[in-house]
């Protein structure tokens, strides 16, 4: 995209150009005023400048924003003498055609493991049912397990009433705090199989009995191998998990992800559906009818769904990689 140059000065009368302006415009009054603003410049070479400006942060115009409105980039581009007029809405039509977003943001977390590419790449494998560069037989498993921590039942202080015609569902506010649970699952990534408990609190006596709940059973039982895709918490941290699980189940593959990457295990995305269908709004009358609920949740959702249709492959991380590694990301980072 072109740079805005800051000598550019407007002389003479005032560029209108308002919501009717489209890129399409032929306008001899719009030409001529930009003609003398910068030789050559086309009402598209203005829209490129545009959202030239709305892909930058700020601070490198010496905005003291963190973020741009349309409002921010009309009221700069006036001000900066790239344009004499030009309204908010105007803009955000332009940005609207790439879809360009910049009073939008989301958080991540730059990959930091030194090992992110190998460890990532090997679960991304195992959801292609390759292992070490082998095809996995009929009699491996790949399973991807956490624990979703502190999942509160609320009772609420008044009754909650159903859904009428013009009328959403009432959730009373005020609630009294019946306990917690830590819920542990494990997902066989393949068969959408599901194995879960709820425990008090989490840990490695914890995870043992959910590991035990599943590898006591067929076709796990008397697997070739079965891998556990985990993240790094700590009931099942580092190689020493790894070999004391692997000392009770010679058939059991711990694979450990990556620092700070639990997009890449699949049982996530299970607990965010678990917590958008069955635990929201947060209404239990007991601390076992909240086990209940995530049991039989459980259940359903093994009968219903199909296993999840995993498309990042090792492809796409290898894109990602090169992606961080390029310098504009750096300067990037060290702009936020």
């Amino acid at each position: 995209m072109m740079k805005l140059q800051p000598n550019w000065i407007l002389e003479g009368k005032s560029l209108a150009c308002g919501e009717n302006v489209s890129l399409s415009s032929d306008s001899k009054d719009w030409r001529s005023v930009l003609d003398r603003v910068a030789p050559g410049l086309s009402p598209p070479d203005l829209i490129v400048q545009v959202k030239a400006i709305a892909c930058e942060f700020p601070a490198v115009h010496q905005v003291p924003l963190s973020r741009w409105s349309a409002a921010d980039i009309a009221r700069y581009a006036c001000q900066s003498g790239l344009v004499a007029k030009i309204s908010g809405s105007t803009v955000w039509r332009w940005l609207n055609e790439d879809a360009i977003r910049p009073w939008q943001h989301r958080s991540w977390i730059f990959p930091r493991d030194p090992q992110f590419a190998i460890k990532a790449g090997q679960i991304l494998d195992l959801y292609q049912k390759v292992w070490n560069g082998d095809q996995l037989k009929d009699d491996e498993f790949v399973l991807s397990a956490d624990e979703k921590t502190s999942i509160q039942a609320r009772a609420r202080r008044h009754v909650s009433y159903p859904a009428q015609p013009d009328s959403p569902m009432k959730i009373e506010h005020e609630y009294k705090r019946l306990g917690a649970w830590a819920y542990l699952a494990a997902l066989d990534v393949h068969r959408m199989k599901l194995f879960g408990r709820c425990e008090h609190k989490s840990g490695i006596a914890s995870f043992g009995r959910l590991m035990d709940q599943v590898m006591t059973q067929p076709p796990y039982r008397e697997a070739r191998k079965v891998f556990w895709i985990v993240d790094n918490g700590s009931s099942h941290r580092g190689p020493k998990s790894a070999t004391r699980l692997k000392e009770k189940y010679t058939n059991l593959v711990l694979v450990h992800g990556p620092v700070h990457a639990s997009w890449l295990n699949q049982i996530e995305i299970y607990f965010s559906i678990l917590q958008r269908k069955a635990l929201t709004p947060n209404d239990f009358l007991s601390l076992q009818a909240l086990e209940e609920r995530i049991l039989n949740f459980q259940r359903y959702y093994e009968i219903i769904a199909d296993p999840f249709e995993w498309k990042f492959t090792r492809k796409d991380l290898d894109r990602l990689m090169a992606k961080i590694k390029t310098p504009w990301v750096g300067q990037y980072r060290l702009a936020a």
